[in-house]
């Protein structure tokens, strides 16, 4: 019986110092969520006000140009997946990695190659694991991205829509929604779709009819010079979405596990209590045993 006690004590010790650490991680996603919002709030405007700047532009125009000008016989579509460089995030990475999934057959039914390229060490893990080709990829900086991470990242998939390597650019991310909802999407980024311009709610509130513009020196120029600031805007303001949900996301499986980790001390200690409790009861069991009989024992001798 004392074995048992005694491995009652080791689990929950085991299991209090996992909660410790559960707790501390739980804490720390916690305060980097508020930044991750200030993030996003701050890069969606930009991204907005530069994403109608490129749909006033091709619809006030006859430029006929690749960011804006769809081709018909498209043969190969390049598919950047953003996920995590980390775990116990619940099933952040596995929805963005299903979404993308989706994507790609979905792609492929339509006849088109499909080039992947992979933001996060999950999703690298995950195609790496399964032998599946990956164009390029980057990490180290899922959970706390920078505008330059995404320019490099930015730069690769330009380079590879300019010079034809693929017809089409699609990105899949996770969109913050609230602290309880992250959402898998994905959305064509070029050519760009100008009956399916995605702007925020606030934006496309203030902003029903687009101005008019000026083109200097022409819009096509103006298309090339806003290209890769479309594309980079585009792509941060997906990295701080998906840091933000990351974030969201292992807090709330991190308070799952503080939480379960707490009810199983609790059973744990009930069970360390009801051994020690029969423990106690089998020693004075035996003491008893014992007084009684040396005192048949002594009761005989006389």
């Amino acid at each position: 019986m004392g074995a048992q006690l005694r491995v009652y004590k080791r689990r929950i010790r085991s299991v209090t110092a996992t909660k410790k650490i559960t707790k501390a991680m739980e804490m720390i996603s916690a305060s980097r969520i508020v930044k991750a919002q200030r993030a996003v709030a701050a890069s969606t405007p930009y991204a907005d006000e530069l994403t109608r700047a490129v749909t006033a532009v091709a619809t006030r125009s006859n430029a006929k140009h690749p960011l804006t000008t769809e081709n018909p016989q498209a043969k190969t579509a390049a598919v950047l997946l953003i996920t995590a460089d980390r775990g116990l995030a619940g099933g952040y990475s596995t929805n963005a990695i299903k979404q993308a999934t989706a994507l790609s057959a979905r792609l492929r039914a339509e006849g088109k190659d499909v080039v992947t390229y992979i933001v996060g060490r999950k999703g690298v893990q995950y195609y790496g694991f399964r032998n599946l080709t990956v164009a390029a990829s980057w990490t180290g900086f899922s959970d706390k991205p920078t505008y330059g991470d995404a320019k490099l990242v930015a730069s690769t998939l330009i380079e590879a829509f300019t010079t034809e390597a693929v017809d089409e650019l699609h990105l899949v991310s996770t969109k913050f929604e609230s602290m309880l909802t992250q959402t898998a999407v994905d959305a064509r980024l070029l050519p760009l779709k100008l009956d399916e311009v995605q702007l925020s709610d606030e934006s496309a509130a203030k902003h029903e009819i687009f101005p008019l513009y000026d083109f200097e020196p022409s819009a096509e120029g103006v298309l090339d010079a806003l290209l890769p600031r479309y594309v980079e805007s585009r792509i941060y303001n997906a990295l701080l979405q998906s840091a933000a949900s990351e974030h969201a996301a292992r807090r709330r499986a991190m308070k799952s596990a503080t939480d379960n980790a707490q009810e199983l001390i609790k059973s744990l200690t009930r069970l360390a209590n009801s051994a020690r409790q029969a423990e106690i009861t089998q020693e004075i069991s035996e003491i008893i045993g014992g007084a009684n009989a040396l005192a048949d024992a002594n009761a005989g001798s006389e």
